[in-house]
């Protein structure tokens, strides 16, 4: 009986990190095949981004993905709060959802939950990204310099209109400290 009652709550438990730990893609969108993580590796600065509470009020974001010792990519994300006058980070760690040339990742801040982190589009250089989440709320347009130039942000911006994003929601991140 007791080990009964223990299964149940492994069972429980299981289904519940299930539904928190989301790493879907949206309906439509396609992940980079090809993926090379070693050129994607560095600093990439948020052009622009769907607003969310873990990013709300801040600029000057940039992500830095290294290799961990166990082989999953670290995540530095660094932003500075305009309204608090202060910087901010936070640290967590990326893993493939499959295969390691497809540019599906699960990414991680607080532990065993973990969320998707799609990139659907990305030039040849790897100096343009367009990052999905789990669904049509998280959205990132990523650069490795402070601009982007306007062809490819049309581009990003025509591609997620298609995939049913509302793009007029972004937040163009400023880039002056």
């Amino acid at each position: 009986m007791k080990a009964r009652k223990i299964m149940m709550l492994i069972s429980a438990l299981t289904g519940i990190l299930s539904i928190t730990s989301c790493v879907s893609i949206p309906k439509g969108a396609t992940a980079v095949s090809s993926f090379d993580k070693e050129k994607y590796l560095g600093t990439w600065y948020e052009i622009a981004r769907m607003d969310f509470r873990f990013e709300r009020n801040l600029n000057n974001t940039t992500a830095t993905y290294s290799v961990n010792a166990d082989g999953s990519i670290k995540v530095y994300n660094r932003g500075y709060n305009y309204k608090s006058g202060e910087w901010s980070n936070v640290t967590g760690k990326a893993k493939f959802v499959d295969n390691p040339t497809i540019a599906r990742l699960k990414v991680s801040f607080f532990g065993p939950f973990y969320s998707g982190y799609n990139v659907i589009a990305l030039d040849k250089d790897y100096k343009y990204a367009l990052i999905a989440g789990n669904n049509l709320s998280y959205l990132w347009i990523l650069c490795r310099e402070k601009t982007i130039p306007d062809n490819v942000k049309q581009d990003y911006l025509k591609l997620a209109e298609k995939l049913g994003f509302d793009t007029s929601a972004l937040i163009w991140v400023q880039h002056d400290k």
